[in-house]
């Protein structure tokens, strides 16, 4: 068994920060990409950003600049830094990473179940 769990999400004011965590946990032995994730309403879920177990990320065009993603790989744990945030970044922060359980596995991938991010004065 493999989990992600989010925490972090909250409230906060148009301009203002927050960072959203994600750990895994459970029979993992390796983890590949990790990355975050946001499904606004009507729509399908859309990359806000990734990184590599050695540390290369990528991002969405709406969201460079103002956000940063890192992951501590001895905590299994990667996290999403959010700066100058606007009322349009509000959605619901999904977690996902490509996990092996066992040496011979292959890759799978995982989803944490969320948690949400509000932008509002």
């Amino acid at each position: 068994q493999v989990h992600l769990v989010e925490s972090g999400g909250g409230l906060v004011q148009p301009g203002g920060s927050l960072r959203v965590s994600c750990a895994a946990s459970g029979t993992i032995f390796s983890i590949n990409d990790m990355g975050w994730y946001r499904q606004p309403l009507g729509k399908r879920r859309e990359l806000v950003a990734t990184i590599t177990s050695g540390g290369s990320s990528k991002y969405a065009d709406s969201v460079k600049g103002r956000f940063t993603i890192s992951r501590d790989n001895a905590k299994k744990t990667v996290y999403l830094e959010m700066n100058s945030l606007k009322p349009e970044d509000t959605d619901v922060y999904y977690c996902n990473a490509l996990i092996k359980s066992t040496p011979t596995s292959t890759y799978f991938n995982f989803w944490g179940r969320g948690t949400q991010v509000t932008v509002s004065s």
